[in-house]
């Protein structure tokens, strides 16, 4: 992780002022630095990297994470948001334009990477996850305000933005190590899952965290009038008087002040966030099982904690 901390800032260099001063701004933020994280667990668990001079781990990681960055930073242009990881988030610093082109350059550096690394299997399996987190994006905005949308939908538009680059930063880790297809589908399988569990913890805790703990203004989801998990499960158990409730202030976008402690209460009171929960833990269940085939190591453990600790954080 020291040496791919080290990829992504020497990458983030440019003779444009700007860019590097955008950068260092996203690396002060920190970050669980999850993704990269997968990708050079999953390296190392198929046996890559233990070798002196295999570093392509390295570069694929820190390309993974530059490509999670950019659609943060276009993401926070789109939702309009101030906060990020408890910091001004970029946008709010530096202005929407210039978080769209550094966006945009943090996805160009990605494919230099790409290209750098020289395998085209890995490069179709990380360009497709870019199309896909984009597609993900604009299903999401499809659905924004509209609560007749199915569950099966929202879950297409979470496997989108977040599970498809879970997914394909474990998968390149087989592939690099030149495992056997069974190992490289079960990493999928594993990062999918996790991926999925990760974006429901995250849509539940927009209506349950401590603001300082979440890092993001708490009920951004809300004003936004995203349609999430606990929106969905607490509208469809919800009275006639619930229900007008969540259109107007969900369909409608009208909404006052008092309106978003009473969207707590009600989605509380319908337990939205133990069924949200459950439902991630099902997907952490199937994360956990997609490592059967490796034998036990650390590698492995650690890649059962990070399931844990995804799930965990909901407290």
């Amino acid at each position: 992780m020291t040496a791919c901390n080290q990829a992504i800032i020497d990458r983030m260099q440019s003779s444009v002022p700007l860019i590097p001063q955008l950068g260092a701004h996203l690396v002060a933020a920190g970050g669980k630095r999850l993704r990269p994280l997968l990708t050079l667990a999953s390296a190392r668990l198929c046996g890559y990297g233990e070798q002196e001079g295999q570093k392509r781990h390295i570069g694929l990681a820190a390309c993974v994470e530059f490509i999670h960055t950019a659609t943060l930073l276009h993401d926070d242009v789109v939702d309009e948001s101030t906060l990020r990881r408890g910091m001004a988030s970029a946008n709010a610093l530096f202005g929407n334009k210039a978080s769209v082109l550094v966006g945009d350059f943090l996805f160009a550096r990605s494919f230099q990477l790409m290209t750098a690394d020289g395998s085209l299997e890995v490069m179709a399996i990380l360009s497709a996850a870019s199309a896909t987190i984009a597609e993900g994006e604009v299903l999401q905005m499809s659905t924004q305000n509209d609560l007749s949308t199915p569950i099966e939908r929202y879950l297409e538009v979470i496997h989108g933005k977040t599970a498809a680059l879970f997914a394909a930063a474990c998968r390149v880790g087989a592939v690099i190590a030149q495992h056997d297809r069974k190992a490289e589908l079960a990493l999928e399988q594993y990062g999918t899952n996790l991926g999925m569990a990760f974006q429901l913890v995250d849509d539940a805790l927009d209506y349950a965290a401590d603001q300082q703990v979440l890092g993001k203004t708490v009920g951004d989801d809300f004003r936004e009038g995203k349609i999430t998990l606990p929106v969905l499960a607490a509208y469809e158990q919800g009275t006639k008087e619930e229900r007008q409730f969540w259109k107007r202030v969900i369909e409608d976008n009208e909404q006052t002040e008092a309106d978003l402690p009473h969207a707590l209460e009600i989605i509380a009171r319908r337990d939205a966030i133990r069924i949200t929960i459950e439902r991630a833990r099902d997907y952490a269940g199937k994360a956990v099982e997609a490592l059967a085939c490796f034998p036990e190591s650390t590698l492995k453990n650690l890649l059962r904690e990070t399931v844990l600790y995804t799930v965990e954080r909901a407290r």
